[in-house]
C-alpha cells in the first residue's frame, strides 16, 4: 500500500504539470481554433530560460520562473501578432502548418544556443525528503504540485471573475456575437495565445529541476499535451485538468508496476481508450471554458 500511495502522489504531482500544459493548449484551440504544434517548444524554452537565469546567472529560482513567464507572455504576443493573426482568415490547416514550422525553427534555435547535450538545472530546494505517513515527498515535487494547483486555480478564477476573462469566455461561445457586443477579438486572441505560451514555459521551468533539459524535449511534451486535450474533450477546460491528472497517475503507476519503458506510450493508450468509450471527452459532450 505504501508503494502504491508513493506512485499515486508522484503521479498527481506530474499530472498537475500535464494539466497546466493541457489547459494552455485547449485555451488556444478553443478561442483561436488553432492547433498549436509549437506548444512543446515553448515548454522546452521555458526550461532553458530557467536554466539560464537560475543555473548560469544565479537568479533565485522562483524569480527565474516569474521572469521566464513574463518574457514568454510577451513572446507569445509577438508570435500571435506576426504569424497567426495574418493567417486568421485562412483554412485551419494553414496556421497549423505555421505552428509546425515554428516548432522546427525554435527547436533548432535551441540546438544552436544550448547544444544538444542534456543539462541539469540544479536543485533549488533541499534534497531531504518530507515524510508524510508511509510516503516520502521531496520539497521540489511538493513545490511543483502546489505551484501547478495555484496556476490552475488562478486561471479558472481569471476566466470566471474578471472582465477580460468574461470577454474570453464570450469569444469562446460565439465569436461573431462577442465582436458585435464590442469585444476586441484581436486583443482576446493575443492574450489567449500569450497566456497559453506563458503557461507552457512555466511548466517547463517547474519540471526542469526534476528532469534533464535538452532541445528535443518539446516533442514528448507536445504529444502528452495533445493526449490531455483529446482525452479531456477539445476546448474543455475542466476536462483538460482531469485528463492531465489521470495521465500523470497512469504514467507513474505504469512505470512503477509494469516498466518505465512504457511511460511515454501510456499517453497514446489513454487517447485510444477514451476515443473508444468517450469520443467527446471525459466530461461529456459540451465544450466548456472556465
Amino acid at each position: 500500500m505504501a508503494e502504491f500511495l508513493q506512485h499515486l502522489l508522484n503521479g498527481l504531482m506530474i499530472g498537475g504539470i500535464y494539466a497546466l500544459m493541457g489547459i494552455g493548449l485547449t485555451l488556444i484551440f478553443g478561442i483561436m481554433n488553432v492547433v498549436n504544434f509549437s506548444h512543446g517548444e515553448f515548454y522546452m524554452l521555458g526550461a532553458f530560460g530557467v536554466l539560464t537565469l537560475f543555473t548560469f546567472m544565479g537568479v533565485p529560482y522562483v524569480l527565474s520562473l516569474v521572469l521566464t513567464a513574463v518574457f514568454f507572455f510577451m513572446f507569445g504576443s509577438v508570435i500571435e501578432r506576426l504569424i497567426l493573426r495574418p493567417l486568421r482568415s485562412q483554412p485551419v490547416e494553414v496556421p497549423m502548418l505555421a505552428t509546425i514550422g515554428l516548432s522546427i525553427f525554435l527547436a533548432n534555435i535551441a540546438l544552436i544556443i544550448w547544444d544538444p547535450t542534456p543539462k541539469d538545472i540544479g536543485m533549488p530546494f533541499p534534497l531531504v525528503a518530507v515524510q508524510v505517513g508511509p510516503v516520502s515527498l521531496t520539497p521540489i515535487r511538493l513545490f511543483v504540485f502546489f505551484a501547478a494547483l495555484v496556476l490552475i486555480a488562478g486561471s479558472h478564477l481569471f476566466l470566471k471573475y474578471t472582465t477580460l476573462g468574461t470577454a474570453i469566455r464570450a469569444t469562446f461561445q460565439d465569436r461573431d456575437a462577442a465582436a458585435l457586443m464590442g469585444i476586441n477579438i484581436d486583443v482576446v486572441n493575443m492574450i489567449t495565445f500569450a497566456w497559453g505560451t506563458a503557461i507552457a514555459a512555466i511548466a517547463g521551468g517547474l519540471l526542469g529541476p526534476i528532469f534533464q533539459v535538452f532541445p528535443t524535449m518539446g516533442a514528448a511534451a507536445s504529444s502528452k499535451s495533445f493526449a490531455v486535450v483529446i482525452a479531456g474533450g477539445l476546448g474543455n477546460f475542466p476536462g483538460a485538468i482531469l485528463a492531465g491528472l489521470l495521465l500523470g497517475v497512469a504514467e507513474s503507476l505504469g512505470a512503477g508496476y509494469i516498466s518505465s519503458g512504457y511511460r511515454d506510450a501510456i499517453a497514446f493508450i489513454m487517447i485510444i481508450v477514451v476515443l473508444i468509450f468517450r469520443p467527446t471527452g471525459l466530461l461529456g459532450k459540451s465544450r466548456r471554458l472556465g
